[in-house]
Formats: structure tokens, C-alpha cells, sequence
């Protein structure tokens, strides 16, 4: 008699917790990315942040999470291999759960912001290398994710540091800043709008029915880029100019209109980072659960239950709840110093890579955006105004992402292997 067959509720139990377990980390650790700068660039508060993102990541991951997910995340296994060992996949993907949610934990401790992509490929690379054979490895995939490491902080950094320097220049250095403000930002509202929603319908809204093609994404998000354009004109109306004085710079005016930027576009990314990150906690929960379902049937595609997304839109908001300040303080202060019109570069061009990497494919990691969106914005002002420690620190941690998750998915699968 097979163990699903025998154990099959004790195994989707346990699905459920290590899945809510690893959502738990994804909110730690990853709404970081959506909401780090804005609290950094004092935009909004730390509680505010939080509110925002609990909600916005919840409605991203509940109603644009995905009806349908790849059994195993991003390709990373032949299917072949485990096709007539049903036994096999489910205990690699509890162990694959546990393990990256294990290194979420460590990770969301030390407040080191890290891939939960990363951490759960980690885990799957680990647990088929050694559980079933490095053959059953698609290593070509693989190399494009470790590609992806150098890329996407290259790419988000440079295009941050260009969109710094074009606010400097057409805002910052002009001998009226507040005049060019109210006569520039729309311009970047508009940004803003149109990036944001290319994010959202490129990334997450498939699953809602909304199967546009790329033109149609283009099209809609122009729409949307003059409405936020507008909206934004009209909460920019009630902020006036603030002479300057020992207590405040020149720029306060300025700067509190970028904070305007800023809340707009933490909602989106929050958004758009709870439709595509949350498949990295509930695609297993899927896999395990409709193998268990079928009698151990393993289809290429797995249907996504509405509790599933509800376990892993809860377990992220839990996970943001109780211990999200940690990496968003990482993000937000440590790197380097961040004002509203620098988060803003920042969160733009972070959000305008994962455009690019939606529209060629390119897999990417939202963490390694972003942070590579800070040190360019941070660069734009020269290398003195880094914290190069916590950069280190960052950088050593990415790197130890994909081992830590392998060696951790190998420990936990001849555990699980051992106990049924």
C-alpha cells in the first residue's frame, strides 16, 4: 500500500503548515521589497507601511495568486523522472517547503533581505540532485537564475540611477525647485501609473481571466498612467511651499510631493509582489494536494483551490504582521540614506526591470531588483554615501541562498523519507 494512500490527511496537513510556514517567511522577509524605501524615505510610517502592505499583498496574492500553478516551481525538475513515484514528489515538496521557510526564519532574524525564488529553487534543486538524480536537475534553468543574481541589481541599479539623476537635474538643481516640481512630477506620476500596472498585468492577472496580450498590457496601462497622473495632480494641490529655515531644506515641499509618489507606488508594488511571489509557498501546497487528490496522479499543472491561496495570502500577512519591520529596516535605512524623491528612483526603477523581465522572460528575483535599485540610487550621490558592511553582508547572503535551501531540503527529505 502506498504511503500517500495510507497517510494521505497527515500529509496534506502537514502541507498546510509548512506551506502557511514559508508564506509566513515570504512576508518577513520578501514586503520588504514593496514597502522598505517607503518607510526609509519617511513617506510612511512603519505601522502604515504595514497596514498598506497587508492589504494590498493579500488582494494581490487572494485575487491575482493564480488558479493554476506548474507542479514543480519554474521547471526546475523532469517531470519524467518522478512520474511513477508520487511518494517521492510529495515528500520533496514538504521538504522543499520546510526547508526554504526554515531560511526564510534565519534570514528574516539576521535581517538579511533574500530571495524566497531562490530559497524554495534551493530547495528543489536539493531535494531532486539527491532524492531522485542530478539527471532529474534542469541545470540550464538553474543557470539562468544564478544569471539573473548579476542582471536584474545591474539593470534596476542603473535605471534608478538614471531617473535620480533626471530629478536632480529637472527638479532638484533648478533655481526654483517647487516650480519645477509642480511642472515635472505629473510626468513621473504618469511613470508611475503606466509601470505599476504594467507590473500588475503582466505579472498577476492572468489568472483573473484577464489574459491580455502584451500590446493590450501596454495599451490599458496608458489609461491607467493618466489616471494616477491626475489623482496625483489633485493630493499635490494641497501642499504649498515651505520657506526654508535652520529647521528645514529648501526642499521640503519638494520632497513631501515625491512622498506623494512614493504612497502610490508602495500600494502597486505590494500588489504586484503578492500575485507572483506567493506561488513560491502555495505551488508545492498545489503539487502535494492534487497528487494526494488523484490517488498519486501527477499532471504537469496543478489546479489551485481558493483555500490554497487563502492559506498562503494568510500566512504572508502573518509573516509581514509579526516580524516584516526587520528586513524593511534593512532595505529602508541601512543601505544608504533614502529621501522621498530617492525612494521614489528607487521603487520606479525596480518596478520598471520586472516590466522588462515579464515581457523577455527573464527570471528574476523582485528582492535582488530592488536592492539593486537602492545602491544605484545610492551611487548617484557617490560611493562615500554607502554602508558597504551591509551591503556585504546582503551580497554573502544571496549567495548562500541556494546552498542553504539545498542542503536543508536533502536534511529534511531523509528525515520525512525515515519517519513514514
Amino acid at each position: 500500500m502506498s504511503i500517500i494512500a495510507e497517510h494521505g490527511q497527515l500529509l496534506l496537513i502537514l502541507a498546510c503548515l509548512f506551506g502557511f510556514f514559508m508564506a509566513w517567511g515570504v512576508g518577513a522577509n520578501d514586503v520588504a521589497n514593496a514597502m522598505g524605501t517607503s518607510v526609509g524615505a519617511k513617506a510612511l510610517t512603519i505601522k502604515q507601511a504595514i497596514l498598506i502592505a497587508m492589504l494590498f499583498e493579500f488582494c494581490g496574492a487572494y485575487l491575482a495568486g493564480g488558479e493554476v500553478t506548474e507542479t514543480i516551481r519554474k521547471g526546475i525538475i523532469d517531470p519524467a523522472f518522478v512520474a511513477g513515484n508520487p511518494d517521492l514528489l510529495v515528500f520533496g515538496m514538504l521538504s522543499s517547503l520546510l526547508a526554504a521557510g526554515v531560511w526564510l526564519f534565519v534570514a528574516s532574524l539576521m535581517g538579511w533581505p533574500v530571495s524566497t525564488t531562490h530559497s524554495i529553487v534551493g530547495a528543489l534543486v536539493g531535494f531532486a540532485a539527491v532524492g531522485i538524480s542530478a539527471d532529474a536537475v534542469e541545470w540550464g534553468k538553474v543557470g539562468q537564475i544564478v544569471a539573473s543574481w548579476v542582471v536584474s541589481p545591474v539593470l534596476a541599479g542603473t535605471i534608478s540611477f538614471g531617473l535620480f539623476l533626471s530629478a536632480q537635474r529637472l527638479i532638484l538643481n533648478a533655481s526654483d525647485p517647487f516650480a519645477a516640481a509642480k511642472k515635472y512630477i505629473p510626468y513621473y506620476l504618469f511613470l508611475v501609473g503606466f509601470m505599476i500596472s504594467m507590473v500588475t498585468m503582466t505579472k498577476g492577472l492572468k489568472h483573473v481571466g484577464l489574459g491580455l496580450d502584451f500590446n493590450e498590457c501596454i495599451m490599458y496601462s496608458f489609461v491607467v498612467g493618466i489616471i494616477v497622473s491626475l489623482i496625483g495632480q489633485l493630493f499635490m494641490r494641497g501642499i504649498k511651499d515651505t520657506p526654508a529655515n535652520a529647521s528645514t531644506s529648501r526642499f521640503a515641499g519638494v520632497e513631501r510631493m515625491f512622498a506623494v509618489l512614493m504612497v502610490f507606488t508602495a500600494c502597486a508594488m505590494a500588489f504586484a509582489h503578492g500575485s507572483n511571489d506567493v506561488a513560491n509557498a502555495i505551488g508545492p501546497v498545489a503539487a502535494i494536494v492534487s497528487v494526494i487528490q488523484s490517488g498519486g496522479e501527477i499532471g504537469a499543472k496543478s489546479s489551485l483551490p481558493p483555500w490554497i491561496l487563502l492559506v498562503g495570502a494568510g500566512g504572508i500577512v502573518f509573516g509581514l504582521a509579526t516580524y516584516g519591520f526587520k528586513v524593511i529596516a534593512t532595505v529602508g535605512t541601512k543601505i544608504t540614506e533614502l529621501t522621498p524623491s530617492r525612494g521614489f528612483a528607487a521603487e520606479l526603477g525596480a518596478a520598471s526591470t520586472v516590466v522588462f523581465a515579464s515581457a523577455t522572460g527573464l527570471p528574476i528575483s523582485t528582492t535582488h531588483t530592488l536592492v539593486g535599485a537602492v545602491l544605484g540610487v545610492g551611487l548617484a550621490r557617490g560611493i562615500a554615501a554607502l554602508n558597504l558592511s551591509v551591503i556585504r553582508n546582503i551580497f554573502m547572503s544571496w549567495i548562500i541562498t541556494l546552498p542553504a535551501g539545498a542542503g536543508l531540503a536533502i536534511l529534511f527529505f531523509f528525515i520525512l523519507k525515515a519517519l513514514f
